[in-house]
């Protein structure tokens, strides 16, 4: 079996949990015999660098573009970065070509509109992953996202009419999600598809192989210090600054404190924004900026075996699938309780859980994690048991591999007729 997976954005430098959780996936699917396509936009990036084409992918580029007038060159980098509504003709062209039997689409809006309809052209089943949440998204996070339009005029809405973007989740035959909460809100507004709690995964063994010293060589201003780790693409929605502010503090109290930030900036203002607040409070001592490293690296892997604690501080965070990487690493996590980590932690368990607006919580979880070695230990023995049972790459893959299989079923024995009442295939040829 082959399988065409469709991305709205992906460049390699601007690495980030989609990427990791798509490259796992597409490793896993191998180990089940199905083969993948990446479809994604065409790249400025340098070339060369290509994880999910290393990872036994082919990779097809579209062009694709930004339907707004009237914003600026840094308006649109953030909306391709994150949160833009794109659209492209070339990519129906290319899947109407393709040879796979699923379309699995790991974006919404336009992008996933364009692959539906070519999924039923072609008469082959429709999957949908919300990697970053549709409906349990906070009201912040939607402004966020939506503020590089200001001031534009989006005349892509005829577009999105045109391939039907806003019903693509009533209409598409399956939808993995990350976490309960995001289940039960598509079950209860959309009951036709085939709705499932689909988790990301984590290689269990890469990243029980020591790698400290690795790190060590690689950032040597890491030695003797207490480190609280952080992995999370530079944007708005992982609220850094936040935990800047907080790094004073935790500093009164525990001297040898380094904040470990892990990742590359989605934009340059965030970038800039970042930096600015660490000047501000006379921090460039105490903070690492690493940017961007490749997933499943040694030098990753040994900064968060590292870790006295791995934090998480985002504002929403539908799954978080960096918090299986500090479990498998053996590094307990303190996250804010946003639907991800909630459903992924049993507080006191497998971490700890706290609320953004109660901060006394927060620095109370840090001294836990710094001062009570039982507790230390223990979460991260209970932790790591898990991650190896529930979230190993094959294991994770295998039920996305039974997914495809009972739909490529379902849609042989049906045939044409059980698509009657799903989207008019005479679109498709509006876009041919």
């Amino acid at each position: 079996m082959q399988a065409s997976h469709i991305l709205r954005k992906y460049d390699p430098v601007q690495w980030g949990g989609t990427e990791t959780a798509v490259q796992r996936l597409i490793q896993g699917l191998q180990t089940h015999g199905i083969s993948s396509v990446v479809h994604a936009p065409q790249n400025a990036g340098p070339d060369g660098i290509d994880p999910l084409r290393d990872a036994g992918a082919k990779i097809q580029r579209y062009r694709a573009f930004v339907p707004v007038l009237g914003i600026s060159a840094a308006q649109r980098d953030a909306l391709v970065s994150w949160g833009g509504n794109l659209f492209s003709f070339e990519l129906f062209r290319q899947l109407r070509a393709s040879r796979s039997q699923v379309i699995h689409s790991h974006a919404l809006n336009r992008i996933a509109g364009i692959s539906l309809m070519a999924a039923r052209t072609l008469g082959v089943p429709h999957v949908i992953t919300l990697h970053g949440g549709a409906l349990d998204i906070p009201d912040e996070v939607n402004a966020q996202l939506t503020a590089p339009l200001k001031g534009g005029f989006e005349w892509g809405k005829a577009l999105g009419a045109l391939v039907r973007s806003r019903h693509v989740l009533q209409n598409t035959d399956a939808v993995f999600t990350c976490n309960p909460r995001e289940a039960a809100l598509l079950q209860e507004k959309y009951p036709r598809p085939r709705i499932i709690v689909q988790p990301h995964s984590v290689p269990a063994a890469q990243y029980a192989v020591d790698s400290r010293a690795a790190a060590l060589k690689a950032y040597p201003q890491i030695a003797n210090r207490d480190l609280i780790v952080k992995v999370a693409r530079l944007d708005p929605a992982k609220n850094l600054p936040w935990l800047v502010r907080q790094l004073p503090a935790i500093k009164r109290r525990h001297p040898r404190a380094m904040l470990v930030l892990i990742g590359a900036g989605t934009t340059q203002s965030v970038v800039e924004e970042l930096h600015r607040e660490i000047a501000r409070l006379g921090l460039s001592n105490d903070i690492l900026l690493t940017g961007g490293l490749e997933s499943g690296c040694a030098e990753l892997i040994g900064l968060i075996q590292s870790a006295r604690l791995f934090v998480l501080c985002s504002t929403a965070e539908p799954f978080g699938i960096v918090i299986l990487e500090a479990w498998a690493a053996g590094s307990p996590v303190l996250s804010s309780r946003t639907s991800g980590p909630a459903s992924l932690i049993e507080h006191g368990r497998t971490g700890l859980l706290y609320d953004l607006d109660q901060t006394a919580d927060f620095h109370s979880g840090i001294d836990t994690l710094m001062m009570n070695n039982k507790l230390h230990r223990h979460l991260s023995s209970e932790a790591l048991d898990h991650v190896r049972a529930e979230y190993d790459v094959p294991t994770v893959a295998a039920r996305v591999a039974r997914v495809y299989e009972e739909l490529v079923e379902a849609k042989n024995l049906k045939g044409s007729k059980s698509q009657t009442h799903r989207q008019p295939v005479h679109f498709a040829a509006k876009l041919s």
